[in-house]
């Protein structure tokens, strides 16, 4: 399922999940999207109850690929909730905490070139699953953006399923789907239970296709032609896709989940992420410090969760011409 990455509810959900005297019954590893698999032995370490300092474990949710990670509040309470159940459980029922991200050293990583070597997380997400969970007989809850945990795509979980069929439930949040409603009283979800779980095999939600949920990706071509569609493996209804919706309430009611103050604080952390951004073809220049503060007072004064426009592909479109006729390939 989802991680609770900028969306209060599904992180609230996600740690009264885990904190259910029931889920270690039930569950023996959470693999996570925001852990650099770089840091295992010392989250394993921490989640184990070793005396690690902070700083050093945070490097796991604060050094992945993702940028959007490192300033998510979700993770900074989710290992931490973690270790202290453990604590609590005998050694036989302790849960152990997976890194499903790439092993970026950011030290090292200095053009875009390098970045690129890590570009592959759904190898490496399938990769720790096999190795560490289903060889093993063991179960666990993969915290994932939706797209990397979709059946019958080029998904982390389509690549280990081949071995290991029929074996993953595959639960999405509703995300946009009814965001727009003009009258909440006549939304299909009106008299739904919150929380609520429902399957998708024959059911009308379940026949709906993909762009009723997700806006559809930018491509651009070798040509440097930009293409505004899915993927013809996700162009599927959406029960061939996942197996079921969790419904947290009104769409239009979400909550967004604060920066937590000892990131917002972090100078040199924010100074390094502006660098790592610095990297990406197309990335805004010159952002300062004082103005990414500015936005953060300013997404203070609504804690509304409000969907981010779609990227502007022009930058990107610029870029690839640009390497077209130097006569490079553009990456």
């Amino acid at each position: 399922m989802p991680e609770g990455e900028g969306w209060q509810d599904q992180g609230d959900f996600i740690l009264t999940l885990i904190r259910n005297p029931a889920f270690p019954d039930k569950v023996n590893d959470i693999e996570v999207e925001c852990g650099n698999s770089l840091y295992q032995l010392v989250l394993d370490r921490y989640i184990a109850g070793d005396d690690v300092p902070f700083t050093d474990v945070r490097k796991v949710w604060r050094n992945t690929t993702q940028p959007a990670c490192g300033t998510c509040g979700f993770f900074e309470e989710l290992f931490p909730q973690v270790r202290a159940i453990n604590q609590k459980l005998p050694p036989a029922k302790r849960l152990r905490v997976l890194a499903g991200d790439p092993a970026i050293d950011w030290d090292q990583v200095k053009t875009f070139q390098d970045v690129l070597k890590f570009a592959n997380r759904n190898a490496s997400i399938a990769s720790v699953i096999e190795k560490e969970v289903l060889s093993k007989h063991r179960k666990a809850l993969m915290l994932f953006g939706t797209m990397h945990l979709m059946h019958g795509t080029r998904s982390a979980v389509s690549i280990y399923e081949k071995d290991y069929p029929n074996l993953t439930f595959v639960i999405s949040d509703l995300a946009l789907f009814d965001m727009n409603s003009p009258d909440r009283s006549t939304s299909p979800f009106a008299t739904w239970p919150i929380p609520s779980i429902a399957r998708t095999k024959g059911t009308w939600l379940g026949a709906l296709d993909l762009g009723y949920f997700f806006p559809p990706p930018f491509i651009i071509d070798k040509d440097c032609n930009l293409h505004n569609e899915f993927p013809q493996d996700l162009q599927k209804p959406m029960a061939d896709l996942v197996d079921a919706f969790l419904y947290l309430g009104p769409q239009d009611l979400r909550l967004r989940e604060k920066m937590p103050a000892d990131i917002a604080l972090d100078v040199d952390y924010r100074t390094e992420l502006l660098r790592r951004e610095a990297l990406f073809p197309g990335a805004p220049t010159g952002t300062t410090l004082k103005e990414l503060n500015q936005q953060i007072l300013n997404e203070a004064e609504n804690p509304i969760f409000i969907v981010p426009a779609p990227p502007d592909p022009k930058p990107v479109v610029q870029d690839c011409l640009e390497h077209k006729n130097r006569g490079r390939t553009p990456q």
